[in-house]
């Protein structure tokens, strides 16, 4: 099963522009994205696909793969897609490029739901991760899951799921961790359906699977990364870096 990971890595982010070409310890944060990504060793290939000369150069300059889109993409998942079109592959995974701490333990087992007989059902898996804390369970930010018993995702959404009408019941709270896993087919068949109502309404883009009838499978892991939203991320970043 031929498996790459595909790290989509736009410029002109709205909230920190540049943020991937911010330095993090010694490296830029999508090298440390890039390096770490094939120091899993879990894919046939990695590669950078960038609207950016900047990003194109400083993953190519220090001898990475990368790629230029072609055209202009809303989303990670429509530059992903344009990029493996022609690619002889089976599994795509998506690695965002604001996540500079890539471990491979979730990724492998993330890789692990598309194998066997029951794998084979499996078109698409992503990443959650237990929330605990209240404050990152209220905030619109923090994508939450609400999962079925086979760990199917049943619902995405920015409001607090499921509310806790009785509290004694002791929900557990799910964020979604923006790394997908693929078969190639159904990403190429996910960006060629329009944008659905509630895709739409929550700005969560993989409502469209569900919306469309594609089951999600999701994996639990209790890796506590560091997305880079914010310079205050960024400072986190560094101090988990540094040691502190």
């Amino acid at each position: 099963m031929k498996t790459i990971a595909m790290i989509p890595a736009r410029y002109a982010a709205t909230r920190f522009p540049a943020k991937l070409m911010q330095v993090l310890g010694d490296k830029t944060v999508i090298r440390h994205t890039y390096d770490n990504t094939v120091a899993t060793g879990l894919f046939d290939e990695v590669v950078v696909v960038t609207d950016s000369d900047v990003i194109f150069r400083e993953i190519t300059g220090h001898g990475g793969k990368a790629k230029m889109s072609i055209r202009e993409h809303q989303s990670g998942s429509d530059r992903i897609a344009e990029a493996v079109a022609d690619m002889d592959v089976e599994i795509v995974v998506n690695v965002q490029g604001d996540e500079p701490f890539v471990q491979k333990e979730p990724l492998e087992k993330l890789l692990a739901v598309f194998q066997g007989e029951e794998g084979r059902k499996v078109q698409v898996g992503s990443l959650v991760q237990v929330l605990k804390e209240q404050r990152f369970i209220d905030d619109p930010n923090y994508v939450k899951v609400a999962l079925d018993k086979f760990n199917n995702a049943l619902f995405f959404s920015r409001s607090v799921i499921p509310y806790p009408r009785d509290a004694s019941a002791a929900p557990v709270y799910y964020e979604h961790i923006g790394v997908y896993a693929f078969r190639k087919q159904a990403l190429l068949q996910f960006t060629a359906w329009p944008v659905s109502p509630l895709e739409a309404v929550e700005k969560i883009e993989c409502l469209r699977y569900l919306e469309n009838g594609v089951p999600m499978k999701m994996v639990v892991t209790s890796y506590m990364g560091v997305e880079i939203d914010t310079p205050a991320d960024l400072e986190r970043a560094a101090k988990i870096m540094s040691g502190h």
